[in-house]
């Protein structure tokens, strides 16, 4: 599986968001295999942070000048949220940059495969909450509806996973993912 979405990541036009006024950030999309399965890893937020209180979302944040790329970015941000060490991570690509409407992120996603069993610890601070997913079980739950913003017609995105909504920019991430999952999955 994971040499195949290399293969199709590596064939994608990756989608980039050049725009100097949005504030750059990059998450982990990390996925593992468990009990034959394979899984995807989201964190719940605090209610502490500043921004995207409570919110579901993957391991990241805003790039730091000390970071010189948004993949140390997600890296670095993993290792404090949930103590994912930058060493066990397999980078597969990237996915197509997104907005965070609400936020004025650009956010760079990367595609990784962590090893499982592992120890993970949520912060505190930013995380409250892991919360493992089947990715099969994700790709039978989710919803899109087109909406008119401005003159645009824009696809929104919803999971509801076990009485928590994923949605926004987390959400539109894991339609990529799960679409590239699809394609992997065929023989």
């Amino acid at each position: 599986m994971k040499e195949k979405l290399k293969q199709i990541l590596a064939r994608r036009e990756k989608r980039r968001i050049a725009d100097p006024e949005q504030i750059p950030a990059a998450i982990l999309v990390p996925i593992y295999e468990k009990n034959g399965q394979h899984h995807i890893l989201f964190i719940k937020r605090t209610e502490w942070v500043e921004k995207h209180k409570g919110e579901i979302s993957f391991p990241g944040g805003t790039y730091e000048a000390q970071d010189k790329t948004l993949l140390n970015t997600a890296l670095r941000e993993s290792a404090e949220e949930i103590s994912l060490n930058p060493d066990d991570v397999e980078i597969l690509g990237e996915l197509a940059d997104v907005s965070s409407v609400k936020t004025n992120y650009a956010i760079t996603p990367f595609l990784a495969v962590i090893p499982w069993p592992y120890e993970l610890k949520v912060d505190g601070h930013e995380t409250e909450e892991i919360i493992e997913a089947p990715i099969a079980t994700l790709m039978n739950i989710g919803r899109s509806r087109q909406e008119l913003r401005g003159r645009e017609t824009v696809t929104v995105y919803q999971y509801d996973y076990q009485g928590r909504v994923i949605w926004g920019a987390t959400a539109r991430i894991l339609a990529e993912f799960l679409d590239i999952f699809a394609q992997a999955m065929q023989p």
